[in-house]
């Protein structure tokens, strides 16, 4: 008795794949349309708007003289790179469970200079008490600050397609990118990297929150749980951790992070202290 092979359908890709291959090499533009029309989560059916619309949500593509499509953070150094360092305060954990932004701040560094910076605070009816005690921001302070939306249009025109950074990036990333699809401003596609990762990677801390890494450092940032100043806060761990950096092998932006995420990199602390207690060598 014969039986029937089973044929399973090949998985459609994803925009994270196709933007995995941009990571390693450029595509030529024809061929990366017909990439982004078998993808499977895309927003539009025409690849061409799809294309735009990854440039509108802060995926830095730009053509070679070739006609290839290529990451500009595959070939920026990290001096040629604007990095936009960003932190929020919110009033609750998700934006899908009807929480909202409640304060954004962000500044902006490249080679070695704060060029710009972003700072509101966000209408919102309700502060739990305990994130009032933590941020010290009170519904009093929001009764004239902008709406949502407002602010969120502001921010995204402000961060463009630069370099994404926080400190402990998962939760502002994520809660920027679902707070502007709620209001139909798509969502985040910027190339990203977390401080944590990194400073893990270059700087000696017993720990790696960002009050620890103040006190290791020495920053002299005040109002803690305070967006814009947070993101101060964590431009100078940015810099420092830039400081340490072995340029011979990090070079180019996608290079950084790749360098932050790397499960090959050990951790500057493990480092340390699996040579205090290896024996030493007689001569």
């Amino acid at each position: 008795m014969k039986f029937k092979k089973r044929i399973i359908p090949k998985a459609k890709p994803k925009l994270i794949n196709l933007i995995d291959k941009l990571v390693l090499a450029p595509i030529n533009y024809d061929l990366f349309l017909n990439m982004l029309d078998e993808s499977s989560d895309t927003f539009f059916d025409n690849p061409e708007l799809e294309f735009e619309l990854l440039l509108s949500n802060g995926l830095p593509l730009e053509f070679d003289d070739e006609n290839n499509v290529y990451l500009k953070t595959t070939k920026n150094s990290i001096e040629e790179q604007t990095f936009c360092i960003v932190d929020i305060e919110t009033n609750g954990s998700s934006v899908k469970k009807g929480f909202q932004v409640i304060e954004v701040g962000a500044v902006k560094y490249r080679n070695g200079e704060i060029i710009d910076k972003f700072e509101s605070l966000v209408y919102a009816k309700e502060i739990p008490e305990y994130i009032q005690e933590v941020t010290n921001i009170t519904p009093l302070m929001l009764e004239d600050a902008p709406i949502a939306e407002t602010v969120l249009k502001e921010f995204k025109l402000f961060l463009g397609d630069d370099v994404f950074i926080a400190h402990n990036i998962k939760f502002d990333y994520e809660f920027i990118s679902d707070s502007f699809e709620k209001y139909n401003l798509g969502k985040l596609e910027n190339r990203r990297l977390c401080t944590i990762d990194l400073a893990r990677r270059t700087i000696e801390s017993e720990k790696y929150g960002l009050r620890a890494l103040k006190e290791t450092l020495e920053i002299e940032v005040d109002n803690h749980h305070r967006a814009y100043y947070d993101a101060l806060a964590t431009t100078y761990i940015l810099e420092k951790s830039f400081s340490n950096l072995d340029r011979k092998k990090v070079k180019t932006v996608e290079d950084l992070i790749k360098f932050a995420k790397s499960s090959k990199v050990k951790d500057i602390k493990k480092v340390k202290e699996k040579k205090e207690i290896e024996p030493k060598k007689e001569k």
